[in-house]
């Protein structure tokens, strides 16, 4: 996996290095201790992360084999033999994946009490009904289509679509389509299904007394009545099918006004984008063959399986009657009274900082930050940065309401948000409607930065409130992903966004700021400078350290610049979700690294980044990954942590991931992860600690006095 490269620097190739991260996924959805119903959505997330893995990463790779085919990455390896590698690995992962539904989950889920039955299993009475279904729900909603055409049907590479190999029958005396060519014998047909439409039919009970819940789905119902699609024909093979289709595209940044227009464009694109993957059951060997002629696909980039297309169809068994008691138990958010409170939200944050481990902690003093600021009459200006911000965003309302109380509020609406673009033009203009000030991004940049700036005007002057996070503005995601975020009133930080807000909306020259690092203008010449620190402070005796947390690594410069530190001696630990272009452990270069990846209920996503600096430790989050996209053509940002509580609280959730030997992998030379095991020891589980952490911080300020009185006034 891994190829010796000038000046002994090792790198891991970064595409199957991200395949690795999915396999650790895929191993949550194989453990016997995750509850069932947990096992089936992590089987869908592997699902979802080949679809985006294959539209925007495969694509680039096939681009990149036509026009420089003999190119080496960071890892010596050529387009083609990355594709290869690609191929051959998620091949092995989807069929791991296919095994574990049909052979594991299926069969558990039916001691559960919920049974799969295959269209060929369907009883007489359950063969009606599923008819019925058909012809009052699924027949009127769906469009069959003609493929003897020049052109294949432009699907939705997000939907799954029915493929049926049809004869047509002799003898009948029917008067001919003038539509359809004479004398075609065989003819493939297809009937895309819509994201609508329900993948889930429950069917009625075989029997009053049993408890067990019997389901098909609508693909077995339609190759049980497709052929109703088709008068005059016979249906002689039929399968399921899902095109993943390149999505790399770069919208035109020179469009000016017209930039809302262009990236329509890149969307409609989208649809008739070349195909870069198919995946098929494997019902059919004529029509798979018919399918990867008609898409010029190879081989290599056929995935077949032989249960459900997709697990994602199947996520509508969490709503069952009993489902709690197969998917993990719950964790409550726990929220800080002083910042979900509007009259207590200023004077909390005028005396100290307030960090926020999302989920743990409740997202919804985020939320009331801006909706305070909206509501109230003396903040005078709200600025904040939009990158993914969900469907129905209370935070997006929050700024209507502010924009519609008078108040100025500039929106920096990143469009290039890929797979987000559609949801953020349409939030865009409703924002604008309503009064706000919308910046559509930045020219050749990505704005990824998430910080939130309200202005508010004092008795003393005006103040400055500033929210900075590692997470998007989701309320939604922040149920799931792992973040942290900053709220604070200090003077410098505050003036920094200031600062930070002037250069991307207008013609300001990039100012210094003395406590805020952005990309691509400072952020990685400081964590350059961070570790070149680090490296002149660390002794024999008492040796340097670096600990960071972060989605990926795999920047050159950066990666050369801790292989440097690691022969000076500097310890360094390194907790990388996803994709590590790192080699640890090779004597004379990187013994002195180790890397570790936690993969449990929640997503990790906050980056945080310590250094020991001698004994004057300092911590810094940052929305940033260490990747050439974020540090050199992203606009990001990098923050200090300087209140001593928060610093405290920060350092021992970073190094608790450390500790983990229950859902934690680390990285060998040879590029394999080895799950860490306990041996003996106690469990550590790290998300549990810090769960189990902060119930106990809330349950302790239940129990508080409170230190301030109710007055009644005079209405």
């Amino acid at each position: 996996m891994a190829e010796r490269i000038e000046g002994k620097n090792l790198f891991f190739n970064r595409e199957l290095s991200w395949i690795e991260f999915n396999a650790r996924v895929l191993n949550e959805a194989l453990r016997p201790d995750v509850p069932l119903l947990e096992r089936l959505k992590f089987l869908a997330i592997v699902s979802s992360n080949f679809d985006e893995f294959f539209r925007v990463r495969v694509a680039s790779i096939k681009r990149a084999e036509r026009s420089e085919p003999n190119a080496a990455d960071l890892s010596s390896m050529t387009p083609g033999a990355v594709l290869k590698k690609i191929s051959e690995r998620c091949h092995e992962l989807t069929r791991i994946q296919d095994e574990t539904l049909v052979k594991d989950i299926l069969p558990q889920l039916k001691k559960a009490g919920v049974e799969y039955i295959r269209a060929d299993r369907l009883s007489e009475s359950q063969r009606a009904f599923a008819e019925s279904v058909f012809r009052h729900d699924i027949f009127p909603v769906l469009t069959p289509l003609r493929t003897d055409g020049i052109t294949f049907p432009n699907l939705d590479a997000q939907s799954l679509t029915a493929a049926f190999l049809l004869e047509q029958m002799t003898g009948l005396h029917t008067k001919q389509n003038p539509l359809i060519p004479k004398e075609q014998e065989n003819v493939m047909a297809l009937v895309p299904l819509p994201s609508s439409i329900s993948k889930i039919i429950w069917l009625p009970s075989e029997n009053d007394r049993s408890a067990l819940r019997q389901f098909t789905t609508v693909y077995d119902v339609l190759s049980l009545c497709g052929t109703e699609f088709f008068p005059g024909y016979k249906v002689k093979e039929s399968l399921m099918f899902k095109i993943c289709r390149d999505a790399d595209f770069a919208v035109d940044e020179d469009a000016g006004s017209n930039f809302i227009q262009a990236m329509e464009e890149v969307l409609v694109k989208r649809r008739s984008a070349f195909a870069v993957r198919i995946l098929c059951t494997d019902t059919s060997e004529t029509l798979t063959g018919i399918l990867k002629d008609k898409l010029s696909l190879s081989e290599q980039d056929v995935y077949l399986v032989q249960g459900i297309l997709d697990p994602n169809s199947l996520l509508d068994l969490l709503k069952i009657e009993n489902a709690a008691q197969y998917l993990y138990p719950e964790w409550k958010n726990f929220s800080t009274p002083s910042l979900t409170q509007e009259e207590t939200l200023w004077s909390s944050l005028r005396t100290q900082d307030i960090l926020l481990n999302v989920p743990y902690e409740s997202y919804e003093p985020v939320i009331n930050f801006i909706r305070t600021a909206a509501r109230d009459e003396n903040v005078l200006a709200i600025k904040i940065t939009l990158y993914r911000i969900g469907n129905d965003s209370p935070i997006v309302h929050a700024l209507q309401e502010a924009a519609q109380n008078g108040k100025q509020v500039t929106a920096f609406m990143e469009l290039k948000a890929r797979f987000d673009e559609k949801r953020n033009i349409s939030m865009a203009e409703e924002l604008e409607n309503s009064g706000v000030i919308v910046v559509y991004g930045v020219v050749g940049l990505k704005v990824h930065a998430k910080i939130c700036l309200a202005v508010r005007k004092e008795s003393d002057g005006i103040r400055r409130y500033v929210h900075l996070s590692t997470g998007n503005y989701n309320p939604s995601t922040a149920k799931t992903y792992q973040d942290f975020s900053l709220l604070t009133s200090n003077r410098d930080i505050a003036n920094d966004a200031t600062l930070f807000f002037n250069v991307i909306s207008g013609y300001s020259a990039v100012q210094s700021m003395h406590n805020l690092c952005m990309a691509p203008v400072t952020l990685k010449s400081r964590l350059m400078e961070l570790i070149d620190r680090e490296i002149k402070q660390s002794a024999y005796e008492k040796p340097g350290m670096i600990v960071a947390k972060m989605n990926n690594l795999c920047h050159k410069e950066i990666i050369e610049k801790l292989y440097e530190a690691s022969r000076a001696g500097v310890r360094i630990k390194l907790n990388v979700r996803g994709i590590c272009a790192l080699v640890p452990g090779v004597p004379g270069m990187s013994e002195n690294i180790q890397v570790v990846s936690v993969v449990d209920r929640y997503l990790e996503h906050s980056r945080v980044i310590y250094f020991q600096n001698g004994g004057a430790e300092e911590l810094y989050l940052s929305s940033a990954d260490w990747m050439e996209r974020n540090l050199d053509r992203r606009i990001e940002l990098m923050f200090p942590i300087k209140h001593p509580a928060v610093f405290t609280e920060l350092k021992e959730n970073l190094f608790l991931y450390f500790k983990d030997n229950t859902h934690a992998s680390t990285l060998g030379a040879d590029g394999i992860w080895t799950p860490v095991k306990a041996e003996g020891h106690k469990d550590i589980r790290a998300q549990e600690e810090l769960y189990r952490k902060y119930k106990k911080h809330a349950e302790a300020a239940k129990s508080l006095p409170r230190s301030e009185f109710t007055v009644r006034r005079k209405d």
